[in-house]
């Protein structure tokens, strides 16, 4: 099916995977057209600059041209337009996942990194190693890296380096992407509950990872974090090698003597210091996953480091947007309380003595419901200062399954820590505005745009 296609047109292009393969594809000389609902930064600028054909809105207008081939997000459901249209007309459909499988990966040496978190820099810091070191690598990454400017490539190069998301494929297609992407050696970062609309519970999640474990070859090899409780029932195979990375003494790959500054971390391995501009515990475990995977693919430690040095970080993840009336704004996309609670920990690494806000958009679909009411209270409480958007599409779930607003206020303030819930975008700027002062830090957390609230702050603190 992926033979002699000219167009390809992406439905759901704005998601980053997405936009990002889009691009790569129109690279390589293909039509690309593509249409989404909800457009804004990075992807929408992304896909701007490199002028690809984007269509606001989902139309079976939209494929007038009858392209070769469409690629259903995995956001789209049964009853949009297009997706209709497609399986009327019997057109060539696929899911991203398969597309990258089937047009990129087979045949090549594919290095995936899972993991709840953390999968999106631990990616972005293994393609650039690689790249730095003149492999060439391809890869596909969920964000921009800063060093590649690009979250996918496309080569000719034996590598194919990948992050594994463990959400599930497509409406039509409900297995976990990962799946599809024919690993032969596996990071496994950490595992934790996520994705409530999907997975009915922690054993859910586990299934699904031991799923992907049991497609790692013989000569392959499973790296995986050997300090996390939820992971280690995994971890006893026999198809394939395994070695266990961390801080705990038990690790066979261990990160000792770490050092935490305010512009970047070093931690020992194996003898030698490696030294990152990077912040935060969980940022030495990302990093040292790479060294753990670098040196398995024949990498010396001299050329991991020399890429370590260069590496700029991640769109999105702990991005210092601007500073404005003395006031530091920073972007991330945490959307989980662990990642949220790390990213604060982090912070107090990067801004020493700084007072820290979190402003948060309950916007997933996990964090949009209760499941994580008292560790959402815990994790937001490592700030000075919260701010809480309005639950996103709240009337959409069942009154006993919603995050409570109320309680979250509550809860922050038994723990001391002065908390608003507020409705909008402009509500959360004026009260800011108000009481944010300058030598502070905003931090933003969101997995969406956000109302462009990042710009919206820094103008209002400027003046």
């Amino acid at each position: 099916m992926f033979h002699h296609l000219r167009s390809i047109h992406f439905v759901g292009i704005c998601g980053t995977a997405m936009a990002s393969t889009a691009v790569a594809l129109k690279e390589r000389g293909f039509q690309v057209t593509g249409s989404d609902q909800n457009m804004y930064p990075p992807m929408s600028t992304f896909l701007a600059e490199r002028q690809v054909d984007i269509r606001a809105g989902f139309s079976e207008a939209n494929l007038a041209h009858r392209p070769d081939l469409v690629v259903i997000g995995n956001a789209i459901s049964r009853g949009n337009p297009e997706a209709e249209w497609v399986l009327e007309n019997k057109v060539r459909y696929c899911s991203l996942a398969e597309l990258l499988k089937e047009f990129f990966i087979r045949g090549k040496r594919s290095l995936v990194v899972t993991g709840t978190h953390g999968k999106t820099t631990t990616t972005s810091l293994l393609a650039w190693v690689f790249v730095h070191s003149g492999l060439n690598p391809g890869y596909m990454i969920g964000g921009i890296p800063s060093n590649l400017s690009q979250g996918a490539r496309f080569t000719d190069s034996e590598w194919f380096i990948i992050e594994g998301d463990e959400y599930d494929t497509a409406f039509f297609d409900k297995r976990s992407k990962f799946v599809h992407y024919l690993p032969e050696v596996a990071i496994v970062n950490n595992l934790e509950f996520d994705h409530a609309d999907i997975f009915e519970n922690l054993g859910a999640i586990q299934t699904a990872f031991k799923r992907f474990i049991n497609l790692i070859p013989r000569n392959g090899l499973l790296l995986a974090n050997g300090d996390d409780p939820q992971l280690a029932p995994l971890l006893g195979i026999k198809h394939a090698p395994v070695k266990r990375f961390g801080l705990g003494a038990a690790n066979p790959v261990r990160a000792t003597d770490c050092h935490y500054a305010a512009d970047h971390t070093e931690f020992q391995a194996g003898g030698t210091t490696f030294s990152i501009g990077l912040s935060g515990e969980f940022n030495v475990r990302n990093s040292l996953a790479v060294v753990a995977c670098a040196r398995h693919c024949g990498l010396s430690d001299r050329q991991i480091q020399a890429a370590f040095s260069e590496f700029q970080g991640v769109k999105r993840r702990l991005e210092i947007r601007g500073v404005a009336g003395g006031i530091t704004v920073v972007d991330d996309f945490g959307h989980h309380p662990t990642a949220i609670r790390e990213t604060l920990k982090a912070l107090r690494f990067k801004f020493p003595n700084q007072p820290l806000w979190a402003v948060f958009e309950p916007r997933s679909n996990t964090t949009r419901r209760n499941v994580f009411q008292v560790e959402l209270a815990e994790a937001l409480a490592e700030a000075d200062g919260v701010v809480v958007a309005e639950v996103a599409r709240l009337d959409q779930l069942d009154p006993n399954e919603r995050l409570d607003p109320a309680r979250l206020m509550r809860d922050l303030a038994g723990k001391g820590r002065p908390a608003a819930y507020l409705p909008t975008v402009d509500a959360i700027v004026n009260h800011l505005a108000r009481s944010a002062q300058p030598g502070e830090v905003v931090c933003v957390f969101s997995n969406g745009g956000f109302g462009g609230i990042h710009d919206l702050l820094l103008k209002r603190f400027g003046a």
